[in-house]
């Protein structure tokens, strides 16, 4: 069975869904993958609140076992707490750097955020072009704006208008499938 990590924050972990297990992102994808008859399974490494820096310290952890496929989802609580998208950038690269030098064959896919406009001046334009410089600086597949479809929607969030609901994760979920699938090759 071939392992897709996917390392990030509340996004990824699912925060405030009622079954983590059937209701996150990974596991959404997870079930199109079974769907396919694909042998691959996902790793659910998210942790609601992450920054770059807290994910930079704790990747090591997480690579003692093979990855095939390793999805970035990191950055957005960086903007949150002021912490500025070069630092971001800078940390987010050497999370890179770790996965590949550990395991050079591994396909990579990044899921980029975007903060809104009226977060103006330098943040703003520096944030939102940090995702694909990332992507190609290290050959990645992006997708853009993870939440795509999803911000702002009141029935696909949960209360604190933050975190998508079951419902938009269903959303999000068909946002990431065509680029995660291109990165699974049948498994032997």
């Amino acid at each position: 069975m071939r392992k897709i990590l996917f390392f990030g924050d509340s996004l990824t972990a699912g925060y405030g869904l009622n079954n983590v297990s059937s209701e996150s992102l990974p596991a959404l994808l997870q079930a199109k993958i079974n769907r396919e008859g694909l042998a691959y399974q996902i790793i659910n490494a998210g942790i609601s609140g992450e920054t770059s820096s807290g994910g930079l310290r704790r990747i090591d952890s997480l690579l003692h076992q093979p990855i095939d496929v390793f999805v970035l989802e990191l950055g957005i609580n960086d903007i949150i707490r002021g912490i500025s998208p070069e630092y971001t950038l800078e940390n987010l690269q050497a999370i890179v750097d770790k996965v590949k030098s550990k395991y050079p064959n591994v396909k990579m896919l990044l899921l980029g955020m975007e903060i809104p406009s009226w977060v103006s001046g330098k943040v703003f334009e520096t944030f939102n072009l940090l995702f694909r410089k990332l992507a190609t600086e290290n050959e990645m597949l992006l997708i853009p704006f993870l939440l795509k479809g999803v911000v702002g929607m009141t029935h696909l969030n949960l209360k604190d208008g933050f975190h998508p609901s079951a419902e938009g994760y269903k959303v999000v979920s068909e946002t990431v499938w065509p680029e995660l699938k291109q990165l699974l090759t049948p498994a032997l």
